[in-house]
C-alpha cells in the first residue's frame, strides 16, 4: 500500500518529534516536503497563512508537544464539486 504525502509528513514529525518539541513546543508547526516551513502560535493561523500559499492537501498542520497523545490526524483537502 502506497503512502500519501500527508502521511509522509506525518511520519517526518513523528521521527523528529523530539527535536521539534525542543524546538517549537506548544506551537504548531506546518510541514511540507518533509521541513517545518512555519510555526504559528495557533492552529487557524498556521493554516490560513500556509494556504495562502499552498493548496490544502499538500500540508501538515501539527501541533507540536510531546507524546502520542498530541498526535492530530485531521487533513484539509480541497472539495471537489461535480
Amino acid at each position: 500500500m502506497a503512502t500519501t504525502a500527508l502521511e509522509r509528513e506525518f511520519e517526518f514529525y513523528v521521527n523528529q518529534q523530539d527535536d521539534l518539541v525542543r524546538r517549537y513546543q506548544g506551537k504548531f508547526v506546518v510541514i511540507r516536503g518533509r521541513k517545518v516551513i512555519g510555526a504559528y502560535k495557533d492552529e487557524m493561523q498556521a493554516l490560513e497563512r500556509t494556504a495562502a500559499r499552498f493548496p490544502l492537501g499538500s500540508f501538515l498542520v501539527q501541533k507540536c508537544e510531546p507524546g502520542a497523545e498530541s498526535y492530530t490526524q485531521t487533513f484539509h483537502s480541497p472539495v471537489v464539486v461535480p
